[in-house]
Formats: C-alpha cells, sequence, structure tokens
C-alpha cells in the first residue's frame, strides 16, 4: 500500500502530537511530566513507533526480529525510568486509536481492511514483547532495590556509614526513627508484611524480614500497625520498640528493642505492642546475677504448693485486689484469705506489708525469667 504508506507519512508530525496530547490529558503518569519531556524523549519514542507501522504499510508485512528488539530496548528503557507499565500500555493505545482515526479520514475503501490488518498485527508483535520486556525490567530493578535497601538497613544498624546507600534508594534517613523489633506467631509471607507496613507508614518501609526488624518514621500509630498486622497476617504479633532521635541512634535503639521483645517472650506476655517502659522491672531484674536467683528463691517454699503460686500470681497481677481474685480464681473470699496467710507462713513475706509486697511481686518476675 505505497500510497497509503505516502498519504499517512505526511500526516506523521499531526499524529505524533495528537498522541502526545491524548497521553498528556488521559494518563496521569503523561500528565505529570514537564513539557520538555513530553517534547522530547516521549515524542521520539511516538516517533519511532510511528516509523514502524508506516513500514507496515509499506511493506504490508508484520514486525521482523528487529523491529521487536528495538521495541523490547525502548520498553526496558522505560521501565529503568521507572514508567508505570499501565502507563505504557495506555500509551500503545492511544496511539494505536489515533492512528486508526487518521486510517478512516485518508485511506480509500479498498485500502483499509488491510490498513487495519497491518496495524492489528502490529499490535499483536509488539503488546507481548512490550509487556514481558517491561516485566523483566522491572524484576530485575526490584531486586536491585531490594539489595539496595537491605544494605542501607544493615549499615544503618551497625552504625556503619549510610550516606551512598540511601542516596542509591532515594531514603531520606535523617530525622526521627521508630525501631520496631517483631515476632509472628505464625510465618508469613514477607511480601504481607512488607505490603501491610508500606500501607500503614505510606512510604516504602526498610525491613530485614530475616532479622524481624523495621524502621519506620519516628510518630507512626505503632500499636495500631500491630493491630493492623495481626489482622492482615492472620495470627498474633508480638512488636517491641524504641525511638532513635537521628541515623546514629538506631544501632542502641535497635538493641533496645530486641532486648524488649525477647524478655516478653521469656515473660509469657500476650500479643501486642511493648516498649521498655512496659516491662522497665523486669528489664532491670533480667540482669544475670546472684540477686536475680536469690529473688527466685524467695518463692522456693511454695514449689510444693501450686495452688497458692498461683493465687499469689493472680493477686499480683490483679493489683492486690482480693474481689478481683477472688472472681477469677472461682474461690471464695475467705479462701483466699486463707491462701494468702499461708503465702505468707511459707515464704516469711507478708503481703499486706508494701516492702515485703513487692519483693514477692519481683521473686515472680525473677522465677519467670530463671
Amino acid at each position: 500500500m505505497p500510497d497509503l504508506h505516502a498519504r499517512m507519512a505526511s500526516l506523521a508530525g499531526d499524529l505524533t502530537a495528537a498522541v502526545v496530547a491524548r497521553c498528556s490529558a488521559e494518563v496521569p503518569f503523561y500528565g505529570a511530566l514537564p513539557r520538555q519531556t513530553l517534547d522530547g524523549e516521549v515524542t521520539r519514542s511516538i516517533v519511532a513507533v510511528h516509523g514502524l507501522l508506516l513500514r507496515g504499510l509499506r511493506d504490508e508485512g508484520a514486525m521482523g526480529p528487529g523491529d521487536l528488539t528495538r521495541l523490547i530496548e525502548w520498553s526496558a528503557r522505560r521501565a529503568e525510568e521507572r514508567v508505570p507499565l499501565e502507563a505504557v500500555i495506555a500509551a500503545y493505545l492511544i496511539g494505536a486509536d489515533v492512528w486508526w482515526q487518521a486510517l478512516t479520514e485518508v485511506a480509500e475503501p479498498g485500502e483499509l481492511a488491510g490498513a487495519g490488518a497491518s496495524l492489528l498485527a502490529c499490535l499483536r508483535a509488539a503488546m507481548p514483547a512490550v509487556v514481558l520486556a517491561h516485566l523483566h525490567a522491572q524484576e530485575d530493578i526490584h531486586s536491585e532495590d531490594k539489595r539496595i535497601r537491605r544494605a542501607l538497613l544493615t549499615a544503618l544498624l551497625a552504625g556503619r556509614p549510610y550516606e551512598e546507600p540511601a542516596e542509591a534508594a532515594r531514603v531520606v534517613v535523617a530525622g526521627e526513627h521508630e525501631v520496631v523489633a517483631f515476632a509472628f506467631a505464625s510465618n508469613p509471607p514477607a511480601r504481607l508484611v512488607q505490603s501491610s507496613l508500606d500501607a500503614h507508614t505510606g512510604i516504602p518501609v526498610l525491613m530485614d524480614h530475616v532479622a524481624g526488624i523495621a524502621l519506620l518514621p519516628g510518630g507512626s500509630d505503632l500499636p495500631g500497625l500491630v493491630a493492623r498486622l495481626a489482622e492482615e497476617v492472620g495470627g498474633p504479633v508480638l512488636a517491641a520498640a524504641a525511638p532513635a532521635a537521628g541515623p546514629a541512634a538506631i544501632p542502641a535503639a535497635a538493641e533496645e528493642a530486641g532486648r524488649v521483645l525477647e524478655l516478653v517472650q521469656r515473660l509469657g506476655r500476650p500479643p501486642g505492642f511493648y516498649r521498655l517502659d512496659d516491662v522497665l522491672l523486669e528489664y532491670q531484674l533480667a540482669r544475670p546475677g546472684d540477686g536475680l536467683v536469690r529473688l527466685a528463691a524467695k518463692l522456693d517454699p511454695l514449689e510444693e504448693h501450686p495452688y497458692l503460686l498461683e493465687t499469689l500470681r493472680v493477686f499480683v497481677d490483679r493489683g492486690y485486689n482480693r474481689r478481683q481474685t477472688a472472681l477469677e480464681l472461682c474461690i471464695h473470699r475467705n479462701t483466699l484469705d486463707y491462701r494468702l496467710h499461708r503465702v505468707r507462713a511459707l515464704t516469711g513475706l507478708d503481703l499486706a506489708v508494701p516492702a515485703e509486697a513487692r519483693l514477692l511481686q519481683a521473686a515472680l518476675i525473677s522465677r519467670d525469667l530463671a
């Protein structure tokens, strides 16, 4: 169809301008681009595709291997430039629509069927190659991004220079952060956890999914995040956090969060969110030494009376409230008083004396830690 080729070639400039205008108006990604980019790289890409469509009219054949190679190279470049795949597909379809409208205006009745077949042949050959090339390039980019982000988090947690990986990852690390240590009852997919963190904070979160350590922005609603995570992963989540005023404080915050998480796990605390202040006494008691052993030994006389040990624990957990303790244990108040008297007789410590009550509470914690 050499005559039709010549007629469409004469419209090339107008068609390119029409495609650029529609892409800018109809596709948000292109609408956000600066004018010089639309007039530069975007226009050049459209001119190149129009060249392939013109060759299809002239040669009356589908794209050859060389043409597909060029399309694949262009698509990979677009992916490297972070152009979304949906924007690329939309641009191709807009271009095909503009091309077809022009064909219907300039083609003779006998030429239209062949021209339409040529356009469809080009689309059938081009679209799968474009999509595949774009996806492969995105996978490579995603893998490289993950590697860089892992390197950045590793540097921050270790207190090493982080400026170079931060620049490569396009991540701003100045300012306040929360270092959060997670423990999951189940083994949720890393992608699910990452997606939940990103959605909750509104930014890509740095996380080491093997170590269970994440770096979140300061001011994040961490109790809400933990509750949301538990819903989305379908199982209990235990988390501990420590604030970091800046990058230099991240290693110490990570160590604190890890210790708090380990402590609440050892104590058998329920799932949820914890900070050091929530377990401050327990944290201090957890320091190894003779004192911890001697505190735990205060309850040795109750070893053969597990019901007394349970009564003491519930009584302390309920803030020394006799009514709540009796209700939870399903016993009469007189029975509770008898048991507490037995605790005093066996241990020599009186719960009615504040200092001795604190000592018994510390002994319970020490026993759990031991």
